[in-house]
């Protein structure tokens, strides 16, 4: 979070196409975010939804995958508003953890440019297809039959897999 020069804190990642006053115009308002504190900051801003995304990593190459942040921010949202996971979603395995570990949905936006350019609509509506099976197969693998069904504990982590919390990963950057 950052001071703006009113005194008022703002979340670094709040999309600056937001204000509270065009909040009132809008039916629904979704902001990315990217840590626990950002996703409370704009919930009290007035934010109906929550997208944790580091926009596919470009602006900052080696910074934490979304789906490595997703679970402190589910945490902090504590399902008060929809959280959306975007950036890395490729598989129906993808979809499945990324459920698992607090997204109310996900974004595809790679799988969904990939399959136009190569097959038009037809080709898009194959991919949807085929991520629909495999998240069907992994929720089958896993002993799930309906998504009410999936949570964390589908989902281990490898044990020196990046932590957040600890000094020394957070030099990694």
């Amino acid at each position: 979070p950052v001071e703006t020069e009113n005194g008022n804190r703002k979340p670094l990642a709040l999309d600056q196409t937001y204000n509270s006053q065009e909040k009132k115009s809008w039916d629904q308002n979704t902001e990315q975010m990217f840590a626990a504190e950002d996703a409370i900051l704009a919930m009290e801003a007035g934010a109906d939804g929550i997208m944790v995304s580091n926009h596919g990593g470009r602006q900052l190459d080696g910074c934490l995958a979304s789906i490595d942040a997703l679970p402190e921010v589910a945490k902090a949202v504590g399902g008060r508003v929809p959280i959306w996971l975007d950036s890395g979603v490729r598989r129906g395995t993808d979809v499945l953890k990324a459920l698992a570990l607090g997204a109310s949905a996900v974004g595809l936006g790679k799988p969904v440019f990939f399959a136009l350019s190569v097959g038009g609509e037809a080709a898009v509506s194959y991919m949807l297809q085929l991520l629909q099976t495999e998240l069907e197969a992994a929720m089958a693998i896993c002993g799930v039959e309906s998504i009410d069904q999936v949570t964390p504990d589908l989902v281990m982590r490898h044990p020196a897999a990046f932590d957040p919390t600890t000094a020394a990963s957070s030099k990694m950057l």
